[in-house]
């Protein structure tokens, strides 16, 4: 089932724009964090870049949508589209080349020959998850070995993102103070994108000029509000990879600690995406004084969804980033993509694709 109900007819407010003469529509992208999962937007960005109808002009991140933004930024700056798609294609293949699940931090390294099932509902099993729960990455990780440091180091060229005029914001959780920070263009590092993608059960807090953060997925995943400001598009197009809704009631110990994780990493943009959809109904009822419409602008909103494509996947095979496994999710997300240009590309710069008031309002 999908999250988003297609728009079947324009509403008051919907056609503040015309699609482009040139047929490359500006847009914002909004990338959702979620593991190797982010192998799915690998394959929706490809497939979009492969398109070139598109003029991505602004990207808002968090954890590993945070490090596709980054590949994305960087291959545009360098090499246009196809320097986009090269540059996505190094950073999963440098994922894959450098030791596998550690990149997103699992640290049960017998995890995948324990593969079955039935073994992982057994009481031992459970038994030895609780126990493994009770350590630190303080003690377990004393030296903080992350390699994904490498794997960035590897794939993205920092200057080319930091002197880009794509605009990119990366959300990273605030430790002491429980806030998201965002940050801008200009303060993207290696250690950002890290900060945006520690679990802190698994990796050490990553200190930025002595703050320590935790992964941003926490309280924005992805942030939308710094696309509403500025100079950027009015079209956001979101790419999540935590499914919404699912047909069956877990009841298995995994299964539920499964769906609590989904739900808790698709909190922060629920409130976000609920905000949106109250803000597109006043200015359609024209509920808007003219000071707050000079004040507020009209979001027209877009998505490609996990929901459909990756729903028989587990919470667990967020840290699997075996090379087959990885092309599988992108293809996944070429398909997805293609739905999406055929569907709903004429709709960019004119109205909004998706209803959000059919869910949120």
């Amino acid at each position: 089932m999908a999250l988003f109900k297609r728009k079947t007819s324009p509403k008051a407010g919907d056609d503040a724009a015309t699609a482009p003469a040139d047929g490359r529509r500006p847009i914002c992208v909004a990338l959702q964090g979620g593991g190797a999962h982010g192998a799915f937007q690998w394959g929706v960005l490809d497939r979009l870049l492969e398109d070139d109808r598109l003029d991505v002009r602004a990207v808002s991140a968090a954890s590993a949508g945070a490090m596709n933004g980054a590949a994305l930024i960087s291959g545009l700056a360098t090499g246009g589209a196809e320097g986009a798609r090269a540059a996505l294609d190094r950073l999963w293949r440098e994922t894959n080349q450098s030791g596998g699940r550690n990149v997103f931090g699992d640290s049960a390294v017998w995890s995948q020959a324990l593969t079955p099932g039935w073994l992982k509902e057994a009481p031992a099993w459970r038994a030895l998850e609780s126990w493994a729960g009770t350590l630190s990455p303080y003690e377990f990780n004393p030296f903080n070995l992350n390699p994904l440091k490498r794997v960035l180091d590897a794939s993205v060229d920092f200057e080319a993102v930091r002197g880009s005029d794509v605009r990119f914001f990366v959300a990273a959780t605030q430790v002491r103070h429980a806030r998201a920070r965002i940050f801008g263009s200009e303060e993207i590092t290696d250690r950002v994108l890290m900060a945006s993608a520690c679990l802190p059960h698994l990796f050490q807090a990553v200190e930025i000029e002595g703050e320590p953060y935790w992964d941003g997925g926490y309280l924005a995943n992805p942030p939308l509000w710094p696309l509403y400001e500025g100079d950027t598009p009015d079209d956001i197009l979101l790419m999540t990879l935590n499914p919404f809704e699912r047909d069956d009631t877990p009841r298995a110990a995994g299964d539920i600690m499964d769906r609590m994780n989904e739900i808790a990493f698709s909190a922060p943009l629920t409130a976000e995406l609920r905000a949106v959809a109250f803000m597109q109904e006043l200015f359609e009822d024209d509920l808007l004084t003219e000071a707050a419409r000079g004040r507020y602008r009209y979001i027209r909103m877009h998505a490609i969804e996990a929901d459909g494509w990756l729903d028989d996947l587990s919470t667990g095979s967020k840290f699997n980033t075996e090379w087959t496994f990885l092309n599988r999710l992108k293809a996944l997300g070429r398909e997805a993509a293609a739905e999406w240009l055929g569907s709903c590309l004429d709709s960019v710069g004119v109205r909004s694709s998706v209803d959000l008031q059919a869910r949120f309002g």
